[in-house]
């Protein structure tokens, strides 16, 4: 065994020998705070470094090399750093290796050694002495390993580096440059020098460093910072120097990564524990006087060797120490260039105010629309049992019981707790964020699910937010419906996974006996809420006397980079939900959000590029012709193949171009993207395992056509699920500082809407739960989405141009009570401020518009509601119900669609009230279509989902969609929409007389309706739902008896007008006995 003696003096000949032995061949046993295991060693192989530059002190004049400091490039793999050394921190490095050469040597001999030492001090006292810039160094630890005799650099190796040189100073420079690069080779030679704490540290890498979905390394280092609780059995390591003097501070020492998108703090670079972070979110771009806003500034202080500078992001401000003032000028820099510099980033303000930039298509940005809880939920339910590495989970409200699929008899396994489960005990990590709601006035029992939710597993987290007395938020929600999946695919729009949210393009009124909507999944809260959702199974009400209430909606899948925008949103929301509600929780983690591949042709033109009908290669084109040929990178996504696809309506596999032949669409093939470009020496290469989310089991039929982009459809009913579409994407959002914890309100959602508005050219499709707004001058709504359809159409009309709007919401609010109930004050109150938006009262659409248009209002702007009907039981009472709408969409010209989980109102669109969430979706793939009898190429994504939702509207048959391709012609606009709306209106009238409608004008006329019917049927619902057995017709003066059955025959869809002069004689606002007269109006606007 060589010598101690021979180790400190170093031979490069020894050196040339150790170098030739294989590293594989060498077993360890490292410590665990000393040396990475061989299982998770940072480095795989080995990094280069190039001297680039070197550097004097500007106050000195003579020159000697350990006074010079060093420009060092370094890359690993496709990462590419630069590092600032003086000479003498590269001495430092080498004294720290030797010494734990020295002392792992006596360690290995025999255990009377060890104690030898410690009486001679040398383990206790061996010290290097430590510049300014060192405070860094830890202690040496000792570790026992066989190897470690092998992992030394020669003395001599080093003595060039301090070696007194003669000559000029270049003369000097150049010399200790060639010195100093031959240095870094050996160390850098050999892959377990390089693995070893001290190098890692000197290379400022980290487990943190080269994890590809975290994006480029940028900067790493020991800083101090004082906001963090103590950490144990470590304190007197991680304190400054006069703290461990004196005993006493409060500043620790940390290792700080950052990262394009946020700043990260770990207790040590060679663990993963994740101590705090700070996600980047969007500022101010100039301050009030003019001046730049950055996000990092130097702190001057009046005492020495204080050398600090603050942060201020997610609304905090942080104050870091470091050991020089170099170093703080270099953090300051580092920092600001990585949420400054590139025009993607999450500093900088981009489209309608959004936290995300436009995410293009040849980056791999698709779509996929799903209308109806049985397409959204089916999805949903795929993707999680296909997930490898954690979920996401977000909604207002969550139901565990709640079941995916149906029937549920025999989908047990489909349950969303059992679903869970089974992903948690594979390793799954499943993180839950629950919105904490005001119990006397939601019943949703947020409390409950999440106890329920607790139990599954110890890989389930679940957080309740936000505490309303501490956070001082009593009137606001968390609205955002949010599912993502190993950040490779999200789900956002109207779905709630919770119970009445489930159904068919059927929206059928009845279960009985029970086979799709078990015990309170059975639902409908216009009736009654349930005091209790804990006996799920039970029912709420009788099945066979009571309808549900039928539930439209509309949700979207995302794939790409708008997935880890959406990812990021929920991110920001659970850290600081998780510093508002258990900051000392270890059992609660902190999360980072994971990065995605940016191109640099976010920095061109945002307008959409359409086709002209002359263009037939209509295919997204690969987008590595137009970026660096030097290499080719494929995006974090499925790859696609072209096969068949499934119809989800009776599980045969069909051919996709016969569905095209049967609705005359015809979609491109789509191509998959795999090339990219090398960004700021960085390439986020996808590895093994992001591509293996794709299904290998044939069950699966689902999310195996999703995986080849194909088009799933029904083949004898509107689909309702659409195609998977290349396509522009941004995700849009409405968050606060109560909401999320960002720096200042964002409204995106609200200018995304008013701007596509004013830009629509031909026509504009509004689905949404609520339609209340205001225009400019009104000092009670300001949302101002009214006032840009407004203007849009007086603009057409000026310009003597057809422009048409539909718009489609509930008939009645989803909230309990009748017109005339004494508990119904909020239900009133929602109907006041939806008709004084609509038509009531100067503020109005309509009176603004009737003032310049007159009687062709009409022609322009309409309103509908959705109603359907059926039986209860064999041989029951004919029923209806109001098809809930739920969906919150905006399809503009069949070429851009907004979807989320905003509503129209203020609560939703002004940022600072409820959080929501959205997507604006641009097409990239066109279809030859036509618009007003002209030539039109519309959006694949687009219109297909119009399509869709107007053929389940109408009742259109497959061979009948052709009448809906053209959608601003008098032919579909008057002869179709509105004929059939009014059609259906007048037999929902005969028929049932059901509520609301137009000829029911006070709570009077209301009472003496609802008294009629119970004295002629027996009973009826709450909006007067119930047919009687017959119905009583006159022709030519004479009473007929009709089936009224047989008149249903003649509804089409679901479409009906809505009634603009129900309950117009009422002031519908609550009054001053009811307990919503002494509740704030924004409440319910």
């Amino acid at each position: 065994m060589t010598s101690t003696t021979e180790k400190l003096l170093g031979k490069n000949d020894r050196y040339n020998n150790y170098k030739a032995l294989p590293s594989a061949t060498t077993s360890f046993r490292r410590s665990s705070d000393n040396m990475t295991s061989l299982n998770s060693q940072i480095f795989e192989e080995l990094p280069t470094a190039t001297i680039v530059a070197v550097s004097k002190p500007d106050v000195v004049s003579d020159v000697t090399p350990i006074l010079l400091s060093y420009t060092i490039d370094v890359q690993y793999k496709q990462f590419k750093w630069q590092l600032q050394k003086k000479a003498r921190q590269v001495l430092f490095l080498h004294l720290s290796l030797k010494k734990r050469a020295f002392i792992e040597e006596f360690h290995e001999k025999q255990e009377h050694m060890k104690e030898w030492l410690h009486n001679l001090g040398i383990l206790d006292h061996a010290a290097v002495v430590h510049d300014e810039d060192d405070f860094d160094d830890d202690n040496v630890h000792l570790q026992q390993d066989e190897g470690s005799r092998h992992r030394y650099i020669p003395s001599s190796a080093a003595f060039s580096i301090i070696r007194p040189s003669l000559g000029r100073q270049q003369s000097v420079a150049d010399k200790a440059k060639v010195a100093m690069q031959e240095y870094l080779n050996l160390f850098l030679g050999n892959l377990e020098i390089v693995n070893s704490r001290q190098v890692c540290k000197f290379l400022e890498v980290s487990k943190l460093s080269f994890l590809q979905e975290y994006g480029p390394k940028l900067k790493e280092d020991y800083v101090l910072v004082k906001h963090l609780s103590r950490m144990p059995n470590k304190a007197s390591d991680r304190q400054c120097f006069p703290c461990q003097l004196f005993g006493f501070c409060s500043w620790q020492k940390v290792w700080a990564v950052l990262k394009p998108g946020f700043l990260a703090f770990l207790e040590d670079p060679l663990d993963m524990k994740l101590l705090d972070i700070f996600i980047f979110d969007v500022s101010p771009s100039s301050s009030e006087n003019g001046e730049k806003v950055y996000l990092a500034h130097e702190i001057k202080s009046r005492k020495p060797l204080r050398y600090a500078f603050k942060i201020f992001c997610e609304n905090r401000t942080l104050r870091l120490r470091t050991s020089s003032i170099n170093k703080v000028k270099e953090w300051v820099a580092s920092i600001n260039d990585a949420v400054q510099k590139p025009a993607e980033g999450w500093c900088r303000p981009h489209r309608f105010g959004s936290f995300a930039p436009i995410r293009k298509s040849d980056d791999g940005s698709e779509a996929q629309w799903f209308v109806d809880g049985e397409a959204g939920f089916e999805a949903i339910a795929t993707a999680i049992e296909n997930a490898k590495s954690e979920v996401y989970i977000t909604g207002w409200w969550l139901c565990p019981e709640l079941y995916l699929r149906r029937p549920f008899h025999n989908h047990e396994n489909s349950r969303l707790d059992t679903l869970l489960e089974a992903k948690a005990k594979e390793g799954v990590q499943i993180y839950i964020l629950i919105y904490k709601e005001v119990s006397i006035a939601l019943k949703i029992n947020s409390l409950y699910s999440k106890k329920r939710l607790l139990k599954i597993h110890e890989n389930v987290r679940v957080l309740r937010y936000p505490d309303h007395l501490a956070a001082r938020i009593y009137y606001w929600s968390h609205h955002e419906k949010i599912v993502v999946v190993d950040n490779q695919i999200c789900f956002i729009g109207g779905l709630d996974l919770c119970f009445g949210r489930y159904d068919t393009v059927d929206h059928k009124v009845g279960d009985f006996p029970s086979q799709i909507w078990p015990g309170k999944d059975y639902y409908n809260p216009r009736e009654s809420e349930p005091n209790s959702w804990e006996d799920m199974m039970k029912d709420e009400f009788d099945r066979s006397r009571y309808p549900r209430m039928p539930w439209h909606d509309v949700h979207c899948a995302l794939w790409g980079p708008p997935c880890r925008d959406v990812a990021r949103h929920f991110v920001q929301r659970w850290n600081y939900a998780k510093r508002s509600k258990a900051p000392h929780q270890r059992a609660i983690p902190l999360l980072i959000p994971r990065h995605h591949m940016v191109l640099p042709h976010y920095m061109k033109s945002t307008d959409m590029d359409i086709p002209t009908k002359k263009e037939t290669n209509l295919n997204r084109q690969d987008s590595g012709s137009s970026q660096s040929p030097e290499l080719n990178v494929p995006l974090l996504l499925p790859q696609d193949s072209d096969s068949l696809h499934v119809s989800k309506c009776d599980g045969a596999i069909q051919d996709k171009n016969d569905w095209q032949k049967k609705v005359g669409i015809s979609y491109p093939e789509v191509e998959t993207i795999a090339h990219g470009t090398l960004i700021d020496g960085f390439v986020n290469q996808i590895s093994s395992t992001e591509v293996e989310n794709e299904c290998t089991d044939t069950a699966f039929e689902w999310w195996e056509s999703q995986e080849r982009g194909d088009l799933v459809n029904f083949s004898s009913e509107p689909s309702s699920i659409g195609p998977r579409t290349s396509c522009h994407c941004q995700i849009i959002r409405s968050v606060s500082q109560w909401s999320a914890g960002t720096s200042q309100d964002e409204d995106s959602i609200h200018k995304a809407y008013c701007s596509l508005i004013e830009q629509a050219e031909h026509f504009i499709y509004i689905e949404n739960q609520f339609f209340i707004s205001g225009h400019e001058g009104d000092t009670t709504i300001h949302n101002r989405v009214m006032e840009a359809l407004c203007n849009r159409i007086l603009q057409a009309h000026k310009a003597q141009k057809c422009f048409r709007v539909i718009i489609v919401i509930p008939l009645l609010p989803g909230f309990q009570g009748g017109m005339d109930d004494a508990g119904a004050a909020t239900v009133r109150a929602l109907m006041h401020w939806q008709y004084r938006t609509i038509c009531r009262g100067e503020n109005s659409l309509f009176h603004r518009l009737r003032a310049e248009l007159g009687s062709n209002t009409s022609d322009y702007i309409s309103f509908y509601g959705l109603r359907t009907y059926g039986t209860l039981s064999k041989g029951g009472p004919m029923v209806t119900s109001q098809v809930y709408v739920h969906s919150k969409l905006m399809i503009i010209d069949d070429r851009v669609t907004l979807v989320g989980s905003s509503n129209i109102n203020d609560r939703s669109l002004l940022g600072s009230r409820d959080s929501e969430i959205g997507v604006v979706i641009e097409d990239k793939d066109f279809v030859e279509s036509s618009m007003n009898g002209q030539s039109w190429m519309a959006g694949k994504f687009s219109r297909s989902l119009r399509v869709s939702l107007w053929a389940e509207h109408l009742g259109l048959c497959v061979d009948e969609i052709n009448q809906i391709q053209d959608p601003v012609t008098d032919r579909t606009y008057k002869n179709l929409w509105m004929e059939t709306a009014e059609a259906n209106s007048v037999i929902y009238q005969v028929v049932f007389g059901c509520a609301p409608n137009d000829h029911i004008h006070s709570k009077h006329a209301f009472r003496q309706k609802m008294s009629e019917l119970r004295e002629s049927i027996g009973y009826t619902t709450i909006d007067l739902g119930v047919a009687p057995r017959v119905v009583t017709l006159y022709e030519d003066g004479l009473p007929k008896a009709v089936d009224p059955s047989e008149m249903l025959k003649s509804v089409k869809g679901h479409v009906v007008c809505f009634p603009l002069e129900y309950m117009r004689d009422e002031d519908l606002r609550p009054m001053f006995h009811e307990g919503e007269f002494y509740t704030s109006n924004e409440v319910f606007h």
